[in-house]
């Protein structure tokens, strides 16, 4: 999307070297720490951000003492990373849960050709990369 709201939206990522806003690696909207998260929880009365798009090794990761939370369902991303994909389910007590997709040990039969669509790609952490294979 254009720069604006849905851009940012979309492609902001959390950092925790960051505090307050900063530049993101992905060449397109912003980074931002653990106060920022802070301080949107309480001006909108909310416990916990659940959000995507973007690679997390483990499938899930928790960022701000576990008040925010990335998601990444797809295993072995583009089969370039050795990533696991992770699910959230979510309870009436309102108690999350999480399930681990690991990345399949056989060679797909069909290789995706690549996302070369020209739109910024969803990188992983640069801080704890998942290993290429």
């Amino acid at each position: 999307p254009p720069p604006g709201l849905l851009c940012d939206l979309l492609w902001s990522d959390p950092d925790k070297d960051v505090q307050g806003w900063g530049e993101n690696d992905r060449g397109v909207s912003f980074t931002f720490g653990a106060d920022v998260v802070s301080k949107f929880l309480n001006r909108h009365d909310l416990d916990l951000i659940c959000r995507a798009h973007q690679v997390v090794e483990d499938g899930y990761e928790f960022f701000a003492k576990r008040h925010w939370i990335t998601l990444f369902s797809a295993p072995n991303y583009c089969g370039e990373f050795d990533n696991a994909g992770g699910m959230m389910s979510v309870d009436e007590t309102l108690m999350c849960s999480f399930q681990i997709l690991k990345p399949s040990e056989k060679k797909a039969k069909y290789q995706y050709g690549g996302m070369n669509t020209g739109r910024p790609v969803t990188p992983p952490r640069t801080a704890q990369a998942p290993k290429k294979r």
